[in-house]
């Protein structure tokens, strides 16, 4: 990419398109195409084809997608297959039409099987069954890196797909404590306790569940690196190599937050899948490795959210 190269930030208001934007402004990259839903609603095929005919974007960074958590994913298992499918689709298709010189596909890990050997190699994809509460949006994402995959092969486009671990780290994340993914909601729910002087907060699951979690800073940095240096059909996994329980999580998050208060753990609600870690050595042979641990991550996150985040003042 070049400076004045026309890129495409799909998703540029949401976790990852954010941190995409704002590293490439800091950089200097200075034709960025940058649109709202409210301006383009990518899940509409006209308007999507309209855009890309008339700006013809030189590379594409596909963060745009309908997230969640577990509570998400399985009361709108539909919404999130259809949407995530949509907007795929449409950008997908109209990048090869009208000659994209590259096109970077965000995926997430939730796409591996449930039961999946660890750490999770990128070629155990489809071995097993997926996990059942978040099978609609794993389903759209495995669509999306096909897709990619298929166009390369027939076509000789350049579309490659990357699988982050569970990110964090955005002002610009969803902290709702019914839609969130795990740790933004976490952080929220403690913060909440800690400033209404809560005696307790409890928690889903057994807190037994094992999880990757990956800063967004480290996530951009390796999308720009892939951006610059691979180029390939596989799928290619991004994270730390490490994980820790949610119940460890949690400790770490009072911590931060420095609430006094006890945790409780509910059984009744779902754990999902017992543990996920990405197996990175693809993504170090291509020589990137990840640079913000855990707890730094979400010590830094918790202290840029209590200085410009409104839930959080």
């Amino acid at each position: 990419m070049e400076k004045d190269s026309k890129i495409f930030v799909a998703g540029y208001g949401g976790l990852v398109g954010s941190a995409i934007t704002r590293f490439l402004k800091k950089e200097n990259y200075n034709n960025l195409l940058l649109k709202t839903h409210q301006e383009l609603d990518l899940t509409n095929q006209q308007k999507t084809f309209d855009f890309f005919q008339k700006e013809k974007p030189e590379y594409v960074f596909l963060a745009a997608a309908l997230v969640g958590g577990i509570m998400g994913n399985k009361n709108y298992i539909a919404d999130f297959c259809y949407q995530n499918m949509m907007i795929q689709n449409n950008v997908i298709y109209n990048a090869h039409i009208t000659g994209v010189k590259k096109l970077l596909f965000l995926g997430s890990s939730c796409i591996y099987p449930r039961n999946c050997e660890q750490p999770i190699k990128e070629e155990y994809l489809l071995t097993s069954p997926l996990e059942e509460s978040n099978e609609g949006y794993a389903i759209a994402k495995i669509s999306g890196l096909k897709l990619c995959q298929y166009y390369n092969r027939q076509y000789g486009t350049n579309f490659i797909s990357c699988m982050p671990s569970n990110m964090y780290g955005s002002e610009n994340d969803n902290y709702d404590l019914e839609t969130s993914h795990v740790l933004p909601g976490l952080l929220m729910k403690f913060h909440k306790a800690k400033v209404n002087n809560s005696p307790e907060v409890v928690c889903w699951g057994t807190g037994s569940p094992k999880r990757e979690f990956i800063h967004v800073n480290d996530t951009v940095d390796a999308c720009i690196h892939l951006m610059k240096n691979y180029e390939g059909d596989s799928t290619v996994n991004i994270g730390l190599g490490i994980d820790i329980s949610i119940k460890e999580l949690t400790e770490i998050i009072a911590d931060v937050v420095e609430y006094k208060g006890i945790i409780t753990w509910d059984t009744s609600k779902p754990d999902g899948t017992p543990r996920k870690l990405l197996d990175t050595s693809l993504m170090e042979s291509i020589g990137w490795k990840y640079k913000i641990g855990i707890k730094e991550g979400i010590k830094s996150t918790y202290k840029k959210l209590l200085e410009v985040h409104p839930d959080f003042k």
